[in-house]
């Protein structure tokens, strides 16, 4: 499905793009990032990072890294998810990565259709990560910092197959579950997790 490119009302060099990571996931935090770019210093084959393979989102994470104005990352932890519901917590960890922009934005872009409570200037744009450089970015950066911890976690709760899956509800994942149980980073809030708790 091809998006019509956004075309934002600002027209100044501080623009944010922020996005999260891992709302679907039954396990781990879920994991933001705000990213100003720097115009005189482009990155082109910014997209999705959804769209992209592993080995690119790695290689455009490094470049984003070294030519972004300001990268922030930020996250909600799983407890808050489970305390707050996800869409919550999502929200929340957005508003910790533009607040930790070391560029304070003149103007931020936010995935989605829901904007966090906060005093900046702001829009909402729907699959702003396929049609915005900025959250592409910030949805790269996201995406490899998650996935990179859960191979982390991988080590840590052997079994769960999360280097693979990274928290998602596939079928291994279900069945390690069932299995195993469940471990220190799943989401209690979320059903699969809930059912086999009640059992």
């Amino acid at each position: 499905m091809k998006h019509e490119p956004f075309v934002s009302s600002y027209r100044g060099e501080l623009l944010a793009g922020v996005d999260e990571v891992g709302r679907g996931p039954l396990a781990g935090d879920v994991v933001t990032a705000a990213v100003i770019l720097d115009a005189n210093n482009p990155i082109t084959g910014l997209a999705d990072s959804k769209k992209l393979s592993e080995k690119k989102r790695e290689l455009l994470f490094d470049e984003i890294m070294a030519k972004a104005k300001s990268v922030s990352i930020a996250r909600a932890s799983i407890d808050e998810i489970d305390e707050l519901n996800i869409l919550q917590a999502s929200l929340v960890a957005m508003h910790r990565a533009v607040d930790g922009l070391s560029v304070r934005p003149e103007h931020v872009l936010v995935d989605g259709n829901k904007i966090p409570k906060w005093n900046y200037s702001s829009e909402a744009v729907v699959s702003g990560d396929a049609r915005v450089e900025c959250i592409a970015a910030a949805s790269i950066i996201a995406k490899v910092t998650r996935d990179r911890e859960m191979v982390e976690f991988d080590k840590v709760y052997p079994g769960y197959g999360f280097a693979g899956h990274k928290g998602y509800p596939t079928k291994k994942h279900l069945q390690a579950i069932t299995d195993l149980g469940i471990c220190p980073i799943h989401r209690t809030s979320y059903g699969p997790v809930k059912k086999l708790l009640s059992q």
